[in-house]
């Protein structure tokens, strides 16, 4: 009796596996922190190490892209039929800083499998996830006869997410004709948790400013001068107090304009989802849950933008009494950003609300750093479902949705190539993100393995018929 395309995946992943792990292990063995000078050599040895493997799995293309920062990996893969969709599957090879004094259990840097848990700095976030991929088109090949995946596939692995992405943009306008594609993929994400998977559909984008307040040229005599020139410390507290309004929306003119709200199914959606509010408040570090009146937990932290004071401050801060009306103040604020926002109309939003607050006599600068922008995809779009059914074939139960609220490069991808971003990964909260023993479970790292092996078929058996 022959195998079945399922059954033949499960055959080869299962006969490649110690091959495989080995070859991750020698790759955490590359202490890639991008963010520390003394590794520079050793992010670039994780590149030269990516570009050889993908080689040798059978990538036609691997190359080293160079950046004024650290090196990114470029692999590509055409399909034999010209009309078949191209997928692009971003990732980072760069990781945090980790040392033995921050609490690990073990060498950082020297993987160590504990039960069924590979454990190593990078394991999960992300060279565990960008891995994956390379086991997983090798199955799709062995399972198909194919000798080419069914779909053109893309490569783009970073080597500076772990230090802000500054050169990242730039990188993809550069190489935007040899990065376009049909969808995006990118695996640096996580699910709900190991016994419920789920896909993330969007992510939030990001606005940040600096608002500093000037009163008086020096500080000067509370006693003298206090309650007759205005204050500018007093001026920071009532910008802060006028950001939201009594239901906890952001009290900005223009700031929801073109949102993107949730439909009744995506509600539907995030409420099948074993959240438990008290167990996530003690994650938080936190007592009682607040924001946007009439949203949930999880909708405020997915779909709802935000307005967050990071910091206030102004006059004097040390021990004892300095009776002064103080020169400056200083507002650091946060916008998450949904879909439909764009950063732009955002800032000059603010930019208008800030100046109506202030009181004459007090001068102000308001600076803005670089913004991220929102990404959302439609639930309906075929390269989510294909993801979706593969990820169910794999786990062989019902996928659910989720999405991030936080931000990331993948935006760019969206923004710079205007194609759909898709969300695989199969880490979970317990993973460890840039903590001490990140690990991953070699369970769903199978999965993922198997998810990937599924998908390229199903990209291409349904792209043309949704195009």
């Amino acid at each position: 009796m022959s195998e079945t395309p399922d059954s033949a995946v499960r055959t080869y992943i299962g006969e490649h596996r110690t091959a495989f792990l080995d070859d991750l292990a020698e790759w955490l063995r590359i202490p890639s922190v991008s963010a520390q000078p003394a590794h520079t050599a050793d992010v670039r040895r994780s590149a030269d190490w990516l570009t050889a493997k993908l080689t040798e799995t059978g990538f036609p293309t691997s190359e080293v892209w160079e950046t004024p920062g650290a090196p990114a990996v470029f692999a590509e893969w055409p399909c034999d039929d010209p009309r078949a969709p191209t997928i692009l599957i971003y990732g980072h090879h760069d990781v945090q800083p980790a040392a033995r004094e921050d609490g690990w259990d073990t060498d950082p840097f020297e993987p160590v499998i504990r039960g069924n848990r590979l454990h190593a700095r990078g394991a999960a976030d992300d060279k565990g996830q960008v891995f994956f991929h390379t086991l997983g088109v090798r199955a799709h090949l062995a399972a198909t006869g194919r000798n080419a995946p069914a779909v053109h596939l893309k490569l783009l692995v970073e080597g500076e997410e772990e230090s802000g992405s500054p050169h990242f943009r730039a990188l993809v306008e550069r190489h935007a004709d040899r990065l376009a594609a049909d969808a995006v993929i990118v695996s640096d994400t996580g699910m709900w948790s190991e016994d419920t998977p789920t896909v993330c559909t969007g992510m939030r984008g990001l606005a940040e400013c600096e608002i500093e307040l000037f009163g008086p040229d020096q500080d000067i005599h509370s006693g003298s001068f206090g309650g007759a020139v205005p204050n500018p410390a007093t001026a920071a507290a009532r910008l802060v107090a006028a950001l939201h309004d009594d239901h906890a929306r952001v009290a900005v003119p223009g700031f929801y304009d073109g949102v993107s709200e949730l439909t009744e199914r995506e509600r539907e959606l995030f409420a099948e989802l074993p959240f438990d509010e008290q167990r996530w408040l003690r994650t938080a570090k936190s007592h009682a849950t607040c924001g946007e009146a009439g949203h949930t937990t999880l909708e405020r932290i997915w779909a709802r933008p935000t307005a967050e004071v990071n910091g206030i401050g102004g006059g004097h801060q040390g021990p004892g009494s300095k009776t002064i009306v103080p020169a400056s103040a200083l507002v650091k604020l946060s916008f998450r950003l949904v879909a439909g926002q764009d950063p732009d109309h955002i800032e000059k939003a603010v930019r208008d609300w800030a100046a109506g607050q202030l009181p004459e006599g007090i001068r102000y600068e308001i600076t803005f750093g670089a913004a991220t922008r929102p990404c959302l995809t439609p639930l309906d779009h075929p390269a989510l479902q294909s993801v979706v059914r593969a990820m169910s074939r794999a786990f062989e139960q019902p996928v659910r949705y989720t999405r991030e609220g936080g931000s990331g490069p993948a935006a760019d991808l969206q923004e710079v190539l205007g194609a759909p971003v898709l969300f695989l990964g199969i880490s979970v909260p317990s993973d460890g993100w840039h903590a001490p023993n990140e690990k991953i479970e070699l369970d769903l790292l199978m999965k993922g393995v198997e998810t990937t092996a599924y998908l390229w078929g199903d990209l291409a058996a349904n792209w043309g018929e949704a195009h």
